[in-house]
């Protein structure tokens, strides 16, 4: 019966310590010293968790288009905040501020999100380290 206990204290561990692992801070990733207003327009919206994520297609300097992947806080919380699934159809034109990736790839931690009628919204991962938003 104890090593029965044993085994299931042993995977209980390791199961939580998959879930951690798979959740990172935003210092791991992000650069606070890389700030970003992304401009574009929406190509998909992945709402999943932990983070939701939208894809846009922003034109650079050069004109060449990229598409960005965006990551949002968790679903929930973006429900709590007035954000809905259906708020975010493709092609809708978009501004996002927030953080570049370390690795250079067109990646960022999205902070607010202003859509075309004004609204401006929080639209980051909280208790992460992430910044929260400045206020206007």
């Amino acid at each position: 019966m104890r090593m029965l206990s044993v085994g299931v204290a042993a995977l209980g561990v390791l199961l939580a310590g998959a879930g951690v692992s798979a959740h990172h801070s935003f210092s791991a990733e992000f650069d606070i010293d890389q700030p970003v207003t992304l401009k574009g327009t929406l190509t998909e919206l992945e709402w999943v968790n932990p983070h939701g994520w939208i894809h846009m297609d922003v034109a650079g300097p050069d004109g060449a288009v990229v598409n960005w992947a965006v990551e949002l806080g968790n679903p929930t919380a973006l429900l709590r905040r007035g954000l809905r699934r259906s708020d975010f159809p493709p092609g809708l034109e978009i501004v996002v501020e927030g953080y570049k990736a370390k690795d250079a790839t067109p990646t960022a931690n999205g902070i607010t999100i202003t859509f075309p009628d004004g609204r401006n919204l929080f639209a980051g991962s909280s208790g992460t380290g992430a910044p929260e938003p400045n206020p206007r």
